[in-house]
């Protein structure tokens, strides 16, 4: 254990957030609880973190349920996961010193005791350390390889991205951008976010699907049709994409958001036939799949985010005790950009 840090000065116990119910439908807060526990001291190779900021992401909808997926489903009354930014309080691993500051992924609590080969050391002097839970962190890894490998985008290329206005969908319309998009159009769910998108962003145009059918705002927005879709929202906009394909279309399905908390299956898409005649691509996606690429986005991204050509916004909750509060704004749409639970007090 590292000399600045005495077991007698380290916290005996600190709050985490447990589910405690499979939801039905939409979750509510009465599916989680907020429980005080004790911290463990860190053990050979182990690291203490105190967590100062924790990411909510749609995908950890998917873990409450108890179905079989690509990772394990959270199990009931022991701490969520989920990715955080901390700073080391006591190590007993040669890789970290007490100060340093880490990313991991146990997040949704206050104090966080892992093995030290779970943890990367990040920089504040790079980014604000909240960037290495959005722009800089896995949703920016997710736009980057989402868009460039698996979407194969070329320059010339017209791109539609639903859910623009988030984390991942704002990454993904500006990356096409700047590797010379001929045209990028996203969908969002406010008048607001679409301003963001064209004033702020660069897109080239966007709508608020709640203003009327998606298929109709998307082909007058992209008369000329589009080469690739970025779909973190699935159903109505997934059947406007297929609609609005040119020849040999390509599709990177990262989320479908506007059926994590459905009941019933989807109506849509009606017309997957012309995914025939088109040729289309249509691809879902993990990031995990693509931790080759993470230098080459970590250097890309972060050069333009410091030249400014890239832009990112953050939707910041203050206090664990609101966690669950920010994940389900989340779930609704009342974020733009990364919603992040900030404990840095």
């Amino acid at each position: 254990m590292t000399p600045s840090a005495s077991p007698g000065s380290l916290p005996a116990t600190g709050r985490e957030w447990h589910l405690t119910a499979r939801p039905q439908g939409w979750p509510t807060p009465a599916d989680f609880a907020l429980r005080e526990a004790p911290v463990a001291h860190p053990g050979e190779g182990q690291i203490l973190v105190r967590n100062l900021h924790f990411s909510v992401d749609p995908y950890m909808r998917g873990r409450m349920n108890d179905v079989k997926s690509y990772v394990p489903p959270f199990p009931l009354d022991e701490p969520m996961e989920g990715g955080a930014v901390g700073v080391v309080l006591a190590s007993g691993s040669e890789k970290f010193a007490a100060g340093d500051h880490v990313l991991h992924n146990s997040g949704w609590r206050e104090y966080a005791t892992l093995d030290a080969r779970h943890a990367t050391a990040v920089s504040p002097g790079i980014a604000p350390l909240p960037a290495f839970l959005g722009v800089l962190g896995m949703p920016g890894l997710t736009a980057y390889s989402g868009l460039l490998e698996v979407a194969s985008f070329k320059p010339g290329d017209t791109v539609f991205v639903s859910g623009a206005a988030g984390a991942v969908g704002s990454e993904v319309g500006q990356i096409a951008k700047l590797k010379g998009a001929a045209r990028v159009i996203g969908s969002a769910g406010s008048a607001e976010k679409v301003r963001v998108l064209t004033e702020e962003y660069g897109f080239d145009a966007a709508f608020n699907y709640k203003e009327g059918p998606v298929a109709e705002q998307l082909k007058a927005a992209a008369p000329d049709g589009i080469d690739v879709y970025f779909d973190n929202v699935g159903g109505e906009h997934l059947e406007a994409a297929i609609s609005s394909f040119n020849v040999h279309g390509r599709a990177t399905i990262c989320g479908m958001i506007s059926q994590y908390n459905a009941t019933e299956p989807p109506a849509a898409p009606r017309n997957l036939a012309l995914v025939i005649g088109k040729r289309l691509r249509i691809q879902g996606m993990l990031v995990m799949d693509h931790a080759d690429l993470k230098q080459q986005f970590f250097e890309e991204v972060s050069a333009w985010i410091r030249s400014g050509e890239l832009k990112y916004r953050e939707t910041v909750v203050n206090g664990i005790e609101n966690g669950v509060d920010a994940f389900l704004g989340m779930l609704k749409g009342e974020n733009t950009g990364k919603m992040i639970v900030s404990l840095d007090a």
